[in-house]
């Protein structure tokens, strides 16, 4: 079968990195095309040098049987490559429709009922209710992903990669995604599929591609291949595929909300004890980031009482609630959670800077040492605390914003969606990082839509929908089913 895309002897260098490493790699027509890998093993600049985002230092292309050096984004666009992205590409300001249909010409006037019918044509194949005219600003961030899906696929694209698109979707909505992705294929369409999720690949995808550090590794077909192989190509390691497990808290208490008003949510209450994970559950909109923002002081509390350590505590903003003690890893580390263009010891030092500093005047070498302390533990990979935060991978940016939050030595820390788009050797550092936390007696709150991960890694569970606390399971009692059925009620 003749390739539609062929990458030749591929090599890409930044400062200090070897990207992609004599990379080669063939796609064919029509397949779905899984590309698996740790966070940093390559798989984000090989889509940005397929999509001309950025020039390979060596190498050759070949698409459709045109050879090229490199691509640029307006020609691989011109011959039908499409991406999307992990983050969003959209402007808040437009609509739905608008965003769908941005850059076409139909005549010298902006046709709104076009753009608005076919936004609600490829909206109605996802099965989802979204209304063409709203402005993004105003959409969920699952929303906002069936947006950039919808704009991708209005094209009329012979490849399209997928980077890691089912991670802010519910379980219905990947459903519907796949839909359109068999639509796609059984149309020839070419899918470049990239995601740790391994029940999707097996569930979506023919082939899959492992790379490592930079390179290739193997190609298989899915039906020949399982999990536990792809994990090994992938890490280099076996992984016991177990949730690490601290010893059973205490049972004294750390924090205690008393009917907490706000940001959406009404009347919640609970009681977190010392070296706990408490695992938060619920739907998307369920109110569970919400939550996390007021404690952390980011959104305003309406009403309610907060204690800490049988204390009293009045939270009114972020730098109330550092000082409290309480930090949070937020679910979008990248707009939330750290400061891209800033180093990685400028970001680990931010929320205690008054710490390494005296009459107006910071000591750099505490603020380098500190710094190092944290990447040591963390294993942030990196080849200088001085590397620029944006230039590391997704896995490698989670840990810079544990990190900061480990350096401000939080007692309660909040952990939404910790493992989001972070590859499984990554995710089990991440547990295991977790769990020695608890063991030192620290508080986790743990918001997850992972089920398996938050069954395998919570010592207790509460349930969350419209707003509200609607069940509360101890660890004999887990199960999906009544997991669901809490997250469900209304």
């Amino acid at each position: 079968m003749e390739n539609i895309l062929s990458l030749k002897n591929i090599t890409k260098l930044y400062p200090g990195v070897k990207a992609l490493n004599n990379f080669s790699i063939d796609f064919r027509p029509g397949e779905v095309h899984a590309l698996l890998g740790e966070n940093g093993a390559g798989k984000s600049t090989l889509i940005k040098v397929i999509s001309g985002a950025v020039a390979p230092d060596e190498g050759e292309i070949v698409f459709k049987g045109n050879s090229y050096k490199k691509m640029t984004p307006a020609i691989s666009r011109k011959e039908g490559i499409e991406v999307i992205y992990q983050e969003f590409n959209l402007v808040d300001t437009l609509s739905a429709a608008e965003n769908i249909c941005l850059g076409e010409k139909h005549g010298r006037f902006v046709d709104f009922a076009y753009m608005e019918k076919k936004a609600a044509d490829i909206f109605r194949q996802f099965h989802i209710d979204i209304d063409p005219g709203t402005p993004v600003e105003r959409l969920s961030t699952a929303h906002k992903q069936i947006v950039e899906i919808s704009k991708a696929i209005s094209k009329n694209c012979d490849l399209l990669i997928m980077d890691e698109p089912s991670a802010p979707l519910t379980v219905n909505e990947v459903g519907a995604m796949f839909e359109i992705v068999r639509a796609l294929k059984a149309k020839g369409i070419t899918i470049i599929y990239i995601s740790h999720r391994m029940d999707e690949i097996f569930n979506i995808a023919d082939r899959v591609t492992v790379m490592r550090d930079g390179e290739f590794v193997e190609t298989l077909d899915v039906d020949k291949t399982d999990r536990n192989q792809l994990i090994r190509l992938m890490v280099g390691r076996e992984l016991s595929g177990n949730y690490p497990q601290p010893t059973k808290p205490s049972g004294e208490e750390l924090f205690r909300i008393e009917n907490v008003y706000g940001n959406g949510d009404e009347d919640v209450s609970f009681t977190l004890h010392r070296g706990e994970i408490l695992g938060l559950a619920g739907l998307v909109g369920a109110g569970r980031t919400e939550l996390a923002r007021l404690l952390y002081g980011a959104d305003k509390m309406e009403k309610g009482r907060l204690y800490l350590e049988g204390q009293e505590i009045h939270i009114s903003n972020t730098s109330d609630a550092i000082r409290e003690g309480i930090g949070l890893i937020p679910e979008d580390r990248k707009e939330q959670g750290c400061f891209l263009e800033q180093t990685i010891e400028w970001n680990i030092a931010f929320n205690t800077i008054k710490q390494f500093s005296r009459q107006g005047f910071v000591n750099d070498k505490k603020v380098e040492a500190a710094a190092q302390k944290y990447q040591d533990i963390l294993r942030i990979k990196t080849p200088s605390i001085q590397q620029l935060v944006k230039n590391l991978s997704g896995g490698n940016q989670q840990k810079v914003v544990i990190a900061k939050t480990l350096a401000a030595q939080s007692k309660v820390i909040i952990f939404d969606e910790p493992t989001r788009g972070i590859d499984v050797g990554a995710k089990q550092e991440i547990y295991e990082l977790m769990c020695s936390l608890a063991e030192e007696g620290i508080g986790i709150i743990m918001i997850s839509s992972d089920m398996e991960e938050l069954l395998g890694m919570s010592q207790r569970i509460l349930v969350m929908a419209e707003g509200r606390i609607q069940g509360e399971l101890e660890r004999s009692e887990f199960n999906q089913e009544t997991v669901l059925k809490y997250a469900s009620v209304g």
